[in-house]
């Protein structure tokens, strides 16, 4: 994958600001200003609470998104909650003894358990058996999508046809015609690692991508299937001439999503973060910048725990390559060179 040599960093930090000038540097929060999977206001009093042992805030978040029909901010929150029960789970104990019925636990509940069976070799067979946690937490509100994109999940560790993986799809758009979540478990099952292709993870990305509005982020979902592309033409050689269209096509859709959200912010970090993954892989090395910019402190443990041991890691090295490429290609009197090249992984 790209701008994986770990000296870089160091070697960075003295002479890029030192040739180039301070800009390039001072538009980048520094390496250890960065943070991976930071919560946002809304997250962090729970995760505090729950750290020690209160589940109660984490109960009002989850009810509060539900009341909401938020789905996004749900399924988000969600996910980071399971996170850390996956380590420390007194909390949410103590939540199921006080309120076994509560929709928000049993969704907790079932999250954790799919989370613990994908984590083993032996996952198709736990999976099945926590089959009937995810029927709980999707009858406990038959409303929320996000029980569905469990049940995504666990039709592709379990090996279900595509017959069933497509009355599960209808059922999560039954509830929520574009939810993120529910899209990309779509997506994986239906990618070339598990069931499908690459055309037709692009058909179905690309497809639901025009479905829905500038502002979703299934905007982003073509870029998605373009980085599963990437990393199998790293691995196993070079794309064609229609596949680079294609990417190039996800990563400019995703550009323009990514433009309408503010600098910094949180809520498109993941996405910011994909894309500059993507970009960089791409030699789209100004572009890659830019969306290291508007990420700001906020890296994501995803693309890059995908590419390398260290995501952190992987993030810092990734960004401090394309800096230096940037800088390599500015004359240091003047403008950055007019076009970049669009390559391959380096």
């Amino acid at each position: 994958m790209v701008c994986t040599m770990a000296f870089l960093r160091a070697l960075l930090s003295r002479a890029r600001t030192f040739r180039y000038g301070p800009g390039l540097a001072a538009a980048l929060p520094a390496d250890d200003a960065v943070l991976l999977d930071a919560p946002d206001e809304r997250l962090s009093p729970a995760l505090v609470a729950a750290a020690l042992g209160d589940f109660e805030p984490a109960a009002k978040l989850l009810a509060t998104t539900r009341d909401a029909a938020d789905w996004e901010a749900r399924d988000r929150g969600l996910t980071r909650l399971v996170a850390f029960a996956d380590s420390r789970e007194d909390w949410l104990t103590h939540w199921l003894a006080a309120a076994p019925a509560d929709p928000d636990a049993l969704l907790v509940k079932a999250e954790l358990a799919v989370r613990r069976a994908w984590s083993s070799p032996a996952h198709a067979e736990l999976l099945r058996e926590v089959g009937p946690l995810i029927t709980a937490a999707a009858e406990a509100d038959p409303r929320d999508p996000v029980p569905w994109r469990l049940a995504l999940d666990h039709a592709r560790g379990t090996h279900a046809s595509h017959t069933v993986f497509e009355s599960l799809w209808e059922q999560a758009l039954l509830r929520s015609r574009h939810h993120y979540g529910c899209h990309v478990a779509a997506l994986r099952y239906l990618s070339a690692a598990w069931y499908g292709s690459h055309r037709e993870c692009f058909d179905f990305a690309e497809r639901a991508a025009e479905d829905s509005a500038a502002d979703s982020l299934v905007q982003a979902l073509p870029v998605r299937a373009a980085f599963a592309l990437l990393s199998d033409a790293g691995a196993a050689g070079r794309t064609t001439s229609v596949q680079e269209d294609r990417i190039d096509a996800a990563a400019d859709l995703a550009i323009t999503l990514s433009a309408g959200f503010p600098a910094g912010d949180p809520w498109p970090a993941e996405v910011r973060n994909l894309l500059a993954c993507v970009l960089a892989a791409r030699g789209r090395t100004h572009e890659a910048l830019e969306q290291f910019r508007l990420i700001g402190p906020y890296a994501t443990s995803f693309p890059w725990a995908s590419v390398a041991d260290d995501a952190l890691g992987g993030f810092l090295d990734t960004r401090a390559s394309v800096r230096l490429r940037v800088a390599s290609s500015t004359p240091l009197r003047g403008r950055a060179g007019h076009g970049e090249p669009r390559g391959h992984y380096a």
